[in-house]
C-alpha cells in the first residue's frame, strides 16, 4: 500500500511590528514649529500673490489669499517703464565680485590670525572685533569722501572695495581655523611644503563647511545692502535692486506702486534662495563647527 504524503506549507505573515507611542508634547511641538514654518512663509506667499494681483492687494478691500483673477500686469509693467533687468544685472555683479573677494580675504585673514605667531596678533584681532561695534553711520561720509576722491563715485566699484574687507568672515573663519590640528600643518611643512602650497593642499580641502557659511553670509548681506549703494549709485541706470525698488514706491508712472514693488522683489529673493539651497549643508555643519550660536 502506498502512502501519500502531503507537504504542508506554513504561512508565515510579517514580523510584528511594535507601534512607537508618540507623547502629546510631540505632537504640540510639531504643531508648534508648523506653525511658525507657516508664520515666515507666509509674507513670501502674500508677496507672490500680490505680483499677481493689478495694483497689488492695495487695491482691494478685502482680504483673500489669490486673485480671482491672477495676471501678470504688473510684471509687464515695471519692465515696460524700469530697467529692472539692468538692476539685477547690477546686484549680481557686485554681489559676487564682492563675496569672492571677502571670502578669500577671510579664508587668509582667518588662516593668519588661527596658527600664525607674530607680535601684535591680540592687538590687531581685538581691533578687528572693536569695528563691528562701530555704525554704518559714523563712517559712512568719510567712506563717500575716499571714493568720491579716487572718482569711483556711481560705479559698481565704489560698493565693492568699501565693502569688500568682511569683520564678521574673518571672526568666522578664524574660529573655524582653529580647530585644524597643528600636526598635520607641520607634516606639511616638513615635506617641504610652502605657507602657500599647505594652505591651498592642506588647509582649504577641510574649509568646505566654512565656505558655506561665508557665501551664504556675504551673499544675502551684498545682496540685500541698500544705504550705501544709496550714497554712492547716482544714476538710474546703475541702481542696485534694492536702491530701485525704492525708487518704484514714488514712482508717478504707477497708480498703485506696490503691485510693481512685489512684482520685483518676487524676482529678487530667487538668487537668495538658490544660494542658499546649494550651500545649506555647507552652512548647517560650519555654524556647528564654529561653535556660533
Amino acid at each position: 500500500m502506498s502512502t501519500t504524503s502531503s507537504t504542508t506549507r506554513r504561512v508565515t505573515g510579517p514580523p510584528h511590528v511594535r507601534r512607537r507611542w508618540t507623547s502629546p508634547g510631540t505632537w504640540v511641538l510639531v504643531a508648534t514649529l508648523a506653525g511658525v514654518a507657516i508664520l515666515m512663509v507666509f509674507p513670501l506667499y502674500w508677496m507672490g500673490v500680490s505680483a499677481f494681483t493689478p495694483g497689488g492687494q492695495s487695491q482691494s478691500s478685502e482680504f483673500y489669499l489669490w486673485p480671482s483673477e491672477p495676471t501678470l500686469t504688473n510684471y509687464t509693467e515695471v519692465f515696460a517703464t524700469q530697467p529692472v533687468w539692468r538692476w539685477i544685472g547690477n546686484s549680481l555683479f557686485i554681489t559676487i565680485v564682492t563675496t569672492v573677494i571677502s571670502v578669500t580675504v577671510s579664508l587668509g585673514a582667518g588662516y593668519a590670525l588661527a596658527k600664525f605667531r607674530f607680535w601684535g596678533k591680540g592687538l590687531l584681532y581685538t581691533v578687528f572685533l572693536l569695528t563691528i561695534m562701530i555704525p554704518i553711520q559714523v563712517t559712512l561720509v568719510p567712506s563717500f569722501l575716499v571714493v568720491a576722491r579716487l572718482g569711483l563715485v556711481d560705479s559698481p566699484w565704489a560698493v565693492i572695495l568699501p565693502t569688500a574687507f568682511d569683520v564678521v568672515g574673518i571672526f568666522i573663519a578664524r574660529q573655524f581655523m582653529l580647530a585644524v590640528p597643528d600636526a598635520i600643518l607641520e607634516a606639511s611643512r616638513l615635506d617641504g611644503a610652502g605657507e602657500v602650497r599647505t594652505f591651498r593642499s592642506v588647509v582649504l580641502p577641510t574649509c568646505g563647511p566654512l565656505v558655506g557659511v561665508l557665501v551664504i553670509l556675504s551673499f544675502m548681506a551684498k545682496w540685500n545692502d541698500f544705504l550705501w549703494p544709496l550714497v554712492v549709485l547716482q544714476g538710474n541706470e546703475n541702481f542696485t535692486v534694492p536702491v530701485g525698488l525704492s525708487t518704484l514706491t514714488n514712482n508717478p508712472a504707477f497708480a498703485s506702486p506696490w503691485g510693481a514693488v512685489m512684482a520685483v522683489a518676487s524676482l529678487t529673493v530667487l538668487p537668495v534662495l538658490a544660494v542658499f539651497l546649494v550651500f545649506q549643508r555647507q552652512f548647517v555643519q560650519g555654524i556647528a563647527s564654529t561653535g556660533i550660536k
